[in-house]
């Protein structure tokens, strides 16, 4: 009868052992942009604006296949940028709009959630991929931020690709530059525009990338908040990962990526309304334009914008891929 007993308990061990639950996948996801402003349906062909949701399409899916092999939100969060820089069709790189003297003038920065480790740049004239450059200034020197001649200098010792100004040059840039000086209006999406993405990974890391050509006919060396750590570009695992678009002197004056960041840790605020606190009604206030990408570390995801469009995708694990363009999307 014991042997019974202990046999029939040995069975039951064995049963519910073989039916637990398995360990819950983490949750990972990754966000991206290609620039905010007025952006309107009726001024776009519906070839346009298929264009540029395939494109979105496919950055994001590049972020997302990473992170799904369990790869680092940083990989991630710089292969769509450089993605992003390498398409004509964003103010980034290869389609950069021109300064007052007719030349491109590169930002961009990234940032590690985990380390709270920035590397940016600006002011680059021939590096291919400012993305790329700001990475390796991050992991490869003491600094956070370099500019210029000097900036190019240090990427030529660590072998990152430089172009010649016939590469940067597109048709619609230069035109864009040749209105701006007979000082016709241009749209918001002629002056400026910006790329970035928001990554979490699957050990729980965030960070967050952004890279720009800056504004239309800018002089005396401009540079925008897409460099600055805490006002274009922000990531702290605890709080969330932010990339930023718009006009960028008001994403400087509002400190906007780093505010929403402090909203969440001091106040304890959700992403998606610290985000709105500060898009909505601070950068509104003060006559700011644009939007913010973000993501936290439970994988929710905040796109404010305060323009009429933004180009934006994200993928969640689990989830389909979401693409949009316009405000009411």
């Amino acid at each position: 009868m014991l042997r019974i007993t202990l046999l029939l308990i040995l069975s039951l061990s064995m049963i519910t052992t073989s039916f637990s639950p398995s360990p819950t996948k983490p949750r990972f996801a990754i966000a991206i942009h290609g620039g905010a402003g007025t952006i309107l349906k009726s001024s776009m062909t519906p070839e346009q604006d298929a264009l540029y949701r395939t494109k979105l399409a496919e950055a994001v899916e590049i972020g997302y296949a990473i992170l799904e092999k369990g790869g680092t939100s940083l990989d991630a969060v710089e292969a769509v940028v450089q993605r992003l820089e390498d398409d004509s069709l964003f103010n980034a790189g290869k389609g950069s709009v021109f300064n007052s003297e007719g030349k491109v003038e590169l930002d961009a920065s990234i940032m590690d959630g985990n380390t709270l480790k920035a590397g940016a740049v600006a002011a680059l004239h021939h590096v291919k991929n400012p993305i790329r450059l700001a990475r390796t200034v991050m992991e490869q020197s003491d600094h956070v931020f370099l500019i210029g001649d000097g900036a190019e200098k240090f990427a030529k010792e660590h072998s990152i690709e430089l172009v010649d100004d016939a590469y940067f040059f597109t048709e619609a840039r230069w035109q864009s530059l040749q209105k701006a000086k007979a000082k016709e209006s241009l749209t918001e999406k002629e002056k400026h525009g910006t790329v970035g993405a928001v990554a979490l990974d699957q050990h729980g890391n965030l960070a967050a990338a952004t890279s720009t050509g800056g504004m239309t006919n800018k002089k005396f060396g401009r540079i925008g908040d897409s460099p600055i750590i805490g006002a274009g570009t922000y990531a702290d695992n605890e709080t969330c990962a932010i990339s930023a678009t718009g006009h960028g002197e008001y994403f400087i004056r509002a400190v906007v990526a780093h505010d929403i960041a402090s909203l969440m840790r001091y106040k304890g605020l959700s992403l998606q309304v610290a985000a709105e606190e500060v898009i909505m009604k601070k950068l509104t206030k003060l006559g700011g334009t644009g939007g913010i990408i973000a993501i936290d570390r439970n994988a929710n995801i905040a796109m404010p914008f305060n323009t009429d469009g933004m180009y934006r995708a994200y993928k969640v694990h689990g989830g389909n891929t979401f693409v949009a363009i316009y405000k009411d999307e």
